[in-house]
């Protein structure tokens, strides 16, 4: 029987030789952990089952989630280690294969952020050009940078945190800055309307007035709540949409700033600048953001990285709520409509979600491989 060479051979070399293990997760997974850390959108993408208990199964639509949790299942979580992958992931798409090839490196627990952020893009332009890919061209961006900005506006906590879930979703986070501006909600539903003007009729009660308020509504409709949710939950809900809703001269002032930041992109050293002068016309104090924005390109430029090759965007960021820093997406020159073949960056969220007793750093990437 003939051996078929393996075409990615190359690439397991150099992660194991760059000191990142294989490691391949069970392909079945348990769906909720996705649907937990990613959303419900994603359902429409998965292949579900379910055993014989009737547990809802997947089959593995992504490779980070399941080697985080196999790292914590391990038993030392809070020893730094490394791996890698290269095998198959299945998702449902509109064009293209639903099984295809994903190889990647999740780096946990190093607590030199900006150096292991470098190491992991070279890592990943390494891995390209193994695969023939050596004109990369690389979008930056920095969600910590955009939570600095966030934390000095001082914003109400349920408008620091709509904002801050809306990052890397720009049609979205512009819908909600408009609507900073003028009060009201980021869309105009018939169905909100409702929910709207009992919102603005608990405005300004004590959480337990408010509380008791919805429980004796629910007692006299008999209206059940749905999804578990108890009165209290309803009501701090209807408290937080008040506030969404009621317009505030100081909300205008800041839509105005993060539309100036959002805005900024560019050579990132310049913008570097750029951000500090806006930071010094805005009030804030990005000093700390900044100063660790400015080390990681240094420590990406001793890589033999030019400035040249990367573009920096203070509105690019991942769809995902684990994602807390420095992130990056690898294009290449002549594979135009491939769109994005590398996405990576940190995650230092993603370990305590999966149920972490202690804070763990986390940085890594995935190689789209049928895209190359």
């Amino acid at each position: 029987m003939t051996t078929l060479p393996d075409p990615y051979a190359k690439l397991r070399g150099l992660f194991q030789a760059e000191g990142f293990p294989a490691m391949e997760p069970e392909i079945l997974q348990p769906s909720r952990l996705f649907l937990d850390l990613i959303g419900e959108d994603i359902r429409g993408r998965m292949y579900l089952t379910s055993d014989r208990a009737g547990e809802e199964l997947c089959l593995r639509p992504d490779y980070t989630l399941p080697v985080c949790r196999a790292h914590l299942d391990g038993g030392a979580p809070e020893t730094p280690a490394r791996y890698s992958y290269c095998g198959k992931v299945f998702r449902q798409r509109q064009d293209g294969a639903g099984e295809f090839m994903q190889a990647g490196v999740e780096c946990l627990g190093r607590a030199d952020l900006e150096a292991a952020d470098a190491d992991t893009l070279a890592l990943s332009l390494s891995a390209l050009e193994t695969l023939g890919v050596t004109d990369a061209r690389i979008h930056i961006g920095d969600e910590a940078l955009f939570r600095a900005v966030l934390s000095g506006l001082n914003l109400p906590a349920v408008w620091e945190r709509r904002l801050g879930d809306l990052f890397g979703e720009r049609d979205r986070l512009d819908a909600a800055i408009r609507a900073m501006r003028g009060g009201g909600t980021e869309t105009a539903r018939d169905d909100d309307t409702s929910a709207a003007a009992l919102a603005r009729a608990l405005e300004g009660l004590a959480p337990d007035t408010a509380q008791s308020a919805v429980a004796e509504l629910l007692r006299l409709t008999g209206l059940k709540p749905i999804a578990g949710r108890s009165a209290s939950d309803i009501a701090e809900r209807l408290l937080e949409q008040a506030t969404l809703v009621r317009h505030d001269p100081e909300t205008d002032r800041a839509a105005d700033v993060l539309s100036r930041y959002l805005a900024i992109a560019g050579d990132p050293r310049a913008s570097v600048k750029t951000i500090e002068v806006f930071a010094k016309d805005s009030g804030l104090d990005l000093s700390a953001a900044l100063s660790s924005f400015a080390a990681r390109l240094d420590a990406i430029s001793a890589h033999g990285i030019p400035d040249t090759s990367l573009t920096f965007a203070a509105d690019f960021g991942r769809r995902l709520d684990y994602y807390t820093g420095f992130v990056f997406e690898v294009h290449s020159a002549s594979r135009k409509k491939a769109g994005q073949i590398v996405g990576g960056g940190r995650y230092d969220r993603l370990l305590a979600l999966l149920g972490a007793k202690a804070h763990i750093p986390a940085t890594g990437f995935s190689i789209w491989l049928d895209r190359i």
